[in-house]
């Protein structure tokens, strides 16, 4: 049994040289020029090149199907796929080269061979609610004479299983889709096979010894599955390990072209059509109540959940799916609605099986450390790391996808730790692991090797730290938020400078706002209880403007160092007595002690000399103008981290934890964020000054000879 506990990840594919293949096709869009814009292209070519790729895998039984039709043509489509070899098959005697010989029907003929496929084919190629709609390609090539010359060209070219096998095949769409991918919109990233390769090197790397098993039953998801690379990779590693091994995978994909390709390779592969879902994920989960032992997908980057630009039925779906709490996928709350990204992981959590569950899922920084310590994102972070689900987190090369160059990381998830890493968190730094391409591709100026793909996996296996490699305990990036006051000590005097720092600050607001009586008499139309509001402080003008007359006249040096001294004062000189009555039947006083206080409030600053205050029971009580906000982690106990941050600096400086869970809204203190670059951040020691001074000389002397030059 011990020699199950090595895999071997450091397996390849052999190079696979495409071109030929790939140039035929593309030589095909040729013959669309006029008739359809470049990026149109795609509308024919994906389509037909997945007709081709049936029909010649259909091939060596296509006899048998079509004379079992004849005689029993309501013959059940499962005992059909066992004659066809495959989960789909076609019953028409027709294929793409006898199309030709009758150019005047082709169309008609054409739309007639395609409905001769079985239903689930016809739903990838005809469906316009969920597949690629192609009737509508085959009116339009025919309206513009094109429609002889493209399928002759696909006729000619050989997609058959037996010499073009599923790697190969996923090569030619993944070199055909990069080619529409350089231009696809912002958050959809179209995954390289290098990137995917590594990512099924990780979650195979350990904790997988039952794979190996005779018959295992092996179960792999992608919720964002696009095209199907990444159920592809996994299926043909497993495989390769373990040959016996029942491989079932299963797919949620939104955009009806990839949906249609990931379709038919699963098809050609003999998976369950049903198991591949033309499927928002945020939406629903197809897949509910089975349990896989892998997920792995690259869900879309900073695309909205909610919110105008969230896709129809998005944000009720999510919102319902929350109210269940852990008994749906959300159960440790919503991110902000912009992006959907953590709710891709909470959902990757809730389908791993409980007891070996393993997850690869690419992401962008914002999982890492957006929101707030009472945000959505800071509490699912929490929850991951309280559950002990996170078992590593790789920074990935930039400039590594073809449309885009942004920084990216893989979650390595896992409900099955190994001992070791039990209540730890592994930060893998491999941002420098790559090879330079010869060419670029769109974006993609960077490739992970082979070589580099060996290197990142052993620092992840190997558990050990090193400079790129760090290892955490998960507590470490759990925080509770303290907010940290000092005594409230301040002196009072009635200067020009207070006078106007408490205008500033509102203190006579509540009496007349100039600001707030301009908008309202600008206003087109006032509601009864604004046109109330304008009165009141129109009405309250006089006895605003007589406060500050009055302040203004008493202007002197004199400083108080306790409100008790200074209330007095203050009383006398803007006391209800000193001010005109306001008009109105309910006029009152309008200098009531609540007020006196803001005013009071208003002329003071912050002041060491003055007395320290208290309450009514003798409690000190602190300045809230003095607040501020320390992060502190989580098994720190917090007398050793002010004694260690705050108390050198401010001595009479006290922490105040102030989360209340009980309460109908809780008032959360208690958040996670995973900072990772701070973690591997490298000191770099600025520049001699004098060096400094060397360079900005020579740039001046530089500068003043150029503009001599100018005036010879």
């Amino acid at each position: 049994m011990a020699d199950k506990q090595v895999i071997d990840t450091m397996w390849d594919d052999s190079p696979i040289d495409v071109s030929t293949e790939v140039n035929f096709i593309w030589s095909i869009a040729n013959k669309l020029r006029g008739t359809y814009q470049s990026d149109k292209y795609k509308d024919v070519i994906i389509p037909m090149v997945i007709i081709r790729r049936f029909e010649c895998a259909l091939e060596p039984t296509k006899q048998k199907v079509v004379d079992q039709f004849k005689a029993n043509p309501q013959y059940p489509a499962k005992a059909m796929y066992h004659i066809s070899g495959y989960h789909f098959y076609n019953t028409s005697e027709l294929n793409l080269a006898e199309l030709i010989n009758d150019p005047d029907i082709l169309a008609a003929n054409f739309k007639a061979y395609l409905q001769s496929f079985s239903q689930n084919v016809q739903e990838i190629i005809v469906s316009a609610e969920k597949g690629l709609d192609f009737y509508k390609q085959i009116d339009k090539m025919d309206k513009n004479n094109r429609l002889l010359s493209v399928v002759k060209a696909f006729s000619e070219l050989d997609l058959n299983p037996r010499t073009i096998d599923n790697v190969k095949m996923g090569y030619i769409f993944e070199e055909l889709i990069r080619k529409f991918s350089e231009n696809a919109e912002a958050g959809d990233h179209y995954t390289g096979r290098d990137i995917i390769k590594l990512m099924v090197n990780i979650l195979l790397a350990e904790g997988c010894d039952d794979i190996f098993d005779d018959g295992k039953v092996i179960t792999v998801l992608d919720q964002a599955c696009g095209t199907g690379g990444m159920l592809s990779t996994s299926y043909n590693f497993i495989k390769r390990y373990n040959p016996t091994a029942n491989v079932y995978l299963f797919g949620q994909e939104i955009n009806p072209e990839s949906y249609a390709i990931c379709l038919a390779e699963m098809l050609i592969k003999g998976q369950n059509a049903e198991n591949i879902c033309y499927q928002d994920t945020m939406v629903a989960d197809r897949f509910k109540g089975t349990k896989m032992r892998f997920v792995i997908e690259n869900p879309p980057f900073g695309t909205p959940w909610g919110g105008k630009d969230a896709a129809e039925g998005v944000e009720a779906a999510v919102n319902d799916e929350y109210k269940k709490g852990f008994e749906g996928r959300w159960g440790a709350g919503l991110p902000g609605s912009g992006d959907m990204q953590m709710l891709f992981l909470q959902s990757a959590i809730d389908k791993m099986d409980d007891n070996f569950g393993r997850a690869a899922i690419i992401e962008n920084g914002s999982p890492l450390f957006s929101g707030g310590t009472a945000s959505g994102e800071s509490q699912i972070r929490r929850w991951m790391l309280e559950n002990d689900l996170i078992e590593a987190i790789i920074a990935l090369p930039v400039d590594l996808f073809y449309n885009t160059g942004i920084a990216t990381y893989i979650w390595v998830l896992s409900k099955n730790k190994r001992p070791e890493r039990k209540g730890k968190v592994q930060l893998i730094d491999a941002s420098a692991y790559f090879h330079k391409l010869r060419k670029a591709l769109g974006n993609k100026k960077n490739d992970i090797s082979l070589e580099d793909r060996k290197a990142i996996t052993k620092l992840y296996a190997d558990f050990v730290e090193n400079e790129y490699c760090k290892i955490y305990a998960n507590e470490e990036f759990i925080y509770r938020e303290y907010v940290v006051m000092q005594p409230l000590q301040r002196s009072y005097a009635i200067t020009d400078e207070r006078i106007e720092a408490m205008l500033s600050k509102g203190a006579l607001s509540s009496l007349y706002d100039e600001a707030k009586v301009n908008e309202l008499e600008n206003a087109e139309e006032l509601t009864g209880k604004d046109q109330k509001k304008l009165e009141v402080m129109q009405n309250n003008q006089p006895v605003y403007e007589a406060i500050v007359s009055a302040l203004r006249a008493a202007v002197s040096d004199d400083v108080y160092y306790s409100l008790a001294d200074f209330a007095p004062v203050l009383a006398r000189v803007v006391g209800n007595g000193n001010l005109p009555v306001p008009v109105g039947a309910d006029a009152k006083p309008m200098v009531d002690k609540k007020l006196m206080d803001k005013i009071a409030d208003g002329l003071s600053v912050m002041d060491k000399k003055a007395e320290i205050q208290r309450d009514k029971k003798g409690n000190i009580v602190y300045d809230k103008e003095t607040k501020d906000t320390e992060i502190v982690r989580f098994d720190e106990d917090i007398d050793t981290y002010m004694a260690r941050e705050v108390w050198p600096h401010i001595p009479d400086a006290k922490a105040f934890f102030e989360e209340d869970l009980g309460k109908k809204k809780p008032v959360i203190k208690t958040g996670a964020e995973i900072p990772f670059t701070r973690y591997f951040y490298k000191y770099q020691q600025p520049a001699p000054s004098e060096e400094l001074e060397t360079k900005f000389m020579e740039l001046e002397l530089s500068v003043s000879e150029r503009v001599a030059k100018l005036f010879e």
